[in-house]
């Protein structure tokens, strides 16, 4: 039997591994499905049609689940599904889908999410990120693998943003940024190459230089973005470390931050 506080309150009809633990007063609803190992701690809401793998550690006051905040919510089935092994700190929230979006928001694994970070409806987050306090998205947001959000920034509307970019504290994302690609400011602009960030994670110093020319040939030889682009396709072959730049390149979004 999962680990209940008495205060707590977990509806009969949830389905909660064996060994979930589950806080004091905290409050867990009738469509919630939590996997093994996960531990919710004390004053956390779990609501909506909500799954939520193993081994997640929630953290005190978190709101997980609820309704969009968007006026065309009708009352629709949406949904809200949470992978492994992430870490969901103090007064986040998380919220279901739109029927008129995916009807699904989703967070991969092994993110953390720290103190007062808010995820709207639809988006859709990945594996390995890292949102510092207070990180805000609006809805239909996608943060791809190993992104990294400062502390106050906040993401416009189906905005993307790419694995392994970094957006400094307090930046406001009004359009997409690229893969590898360090952003700051309101609105955010280019500030450089995530260099350090791909050091820690194992990219080879030929594979970080050539990020770095990518880098010049986005910003800083004054071509066109068609041109930018194919430019960088033709050296995929030999610098296979920019193919997911590319593909970014290539999907349709709200423009890149230039």
């Amino acid at each position: 039997m999962p680990r209940q506080h008495p205060t707590a309150q977990v509806d009969a009809k949830a389905e909660l591994a064996a060994d979930v633990e589950i806080g004091a007063y905290s409050v867990v609803g009738k469509d919630v499905r939590i996997g093994a190992g996960t531990v919710v701690g004390p004053h956390v809401v779990i609501t909506g049609r909500t799954t939520i793998g193993k081994r997640n550690r929630i953290f005190q006051f978190a709101s997980i689940g609820d309704i969009p905040q968007d006026r065309k919510y009708g009352g629709e089935a949406t949904t809200l599904t949470i992978g492994d092994d992430n870490v969901i700190r103090e007064y986040v929230s998380i919220h279901t889908g739109t029927a008129q979006d995916r009807g699904t928001t989703t967070i991969g694994d092994r993110n953390w999410l720290l103190g007062y970070v808010h995820i709207a409806h639809d988006c859709r987050v990945g594996n390995d990120t890292t949102f510092s306090n207070n990180s805000q998205l609006a809805g239909h947001v996608s943060i791809d693998d190993f992104a990294t959000l400062g502390g106050f920034t906040g993401v416009h509307q189906f905005c993307r943003v790419g694995a392994h970019a970094m957006v400094a504290a307090g930046a406001i994302v009004l359009q997409d940024v690229p893969p590898f690609m360090t952003v700051s400011g309101y609105p955010a602009k280019p500030a450089g190459t995530n260099n350090e960030g791909l050091r820690r994670r194992g990219f080879a110093a030929d594979e970080i230089a050539a990020v770095r020319r990518a880098y010049k040939v986005l910003y800083r030889e004054g071509l066109s973005l068609a041109d930018a682009k194919a430019k960088l396709a033709e050296s995929v072959a030999e610098q296979p470390v920019l193919a997911p730049l590319v593909a970014f390149l290539e999907q349709a979004g709200r423009g890149i931050v230039r």
